[in-house]
């Protein structure tokens, strides 16, 4: 497999390959743009399976785009342990709500992690429904989405709510056929409203 060509040199040609295009849903594009290069995706290769292809930085890309061949996600659950595929409860959460990855704000990302130890390290069945009973999947605006504890209840899981800065900006994309189910995953943003 040719990976290394592939990611070898900043992208030339951004239409080249059935290109990321924006969406045009974000507030401030120009504050959205890719900012995560090379070396940073070369760090989290391990996260992903060996045959993974890796698109090469473009620094023209946004974060709201959206491509038939390739699949954009955040920097973010990689840089806390996730490695993909993902778990039962991380996928069923995306698949149940069909939003892109770019989609969760990173506290989402963090308590999808927590739940997810919890149901590892101590054998108790977290699903949906359990999830649906802890929490409100709002939106932050601009079809962004963060959990809101129950009314009347204390945050669940707490310090998932911190605020994460450049969180936007850290993004890159892999072929979709070159990971598990990638064919699968939503190819644009959720922006009916309805989850």
């Amino acid at each position: 497999m040719v990976k290394m060509t592939l990611r070898s040199s900043p992208a030339k040609n951004p239409d080249h390959n059935s290109p990321l295009k924006s969406q045009g849903l974000t507030q401030n594009p120009s504050m959205e743009l890719c900012r995560f290069t090379n070396p940073d995706i070369d760090r989290l290769r391990p996260c992903f399976p060996d045959d993974t292809i890796f698109r090469p930085f473009d620094y023209s890309t946004k974060s709201d785009c959206a491509s038939d061949r390739w699949i954009t996600f955040p920097a973010t659950p990689f840089l806390i342990g996730f490695t993909y595929p993902f778990r039962a409860l991380t996928q069923g959460f995306f698949t149940l709500t069909g939003l892109c990855y770019m989609q969760a704000m990173p506290m989402v990302w963090r308590i999808l992690y927590t739940l997810e130890h919890i149901v590892e390290q101590e054998g108790i069945d977290i699903g949906m429904s359990e999830l649906s009973q802890l929490y409100n999947l709002v939106s932050h605006g601009l079809h962004r989405y963060l959990f809101k504890s129950k009314p009347d209840q204390p945050h669940p899981i707490l310090k998932a709510t911190k605020n994460d800065t450049n969180w936007r900006n850290q993004f890159f994309s892999v072929r979709r056929d070159s990971v598990p189910d990638g064919k699968l995953l939503p190819k644009k943003w959720n922006t009916d409203g309805r989850i």
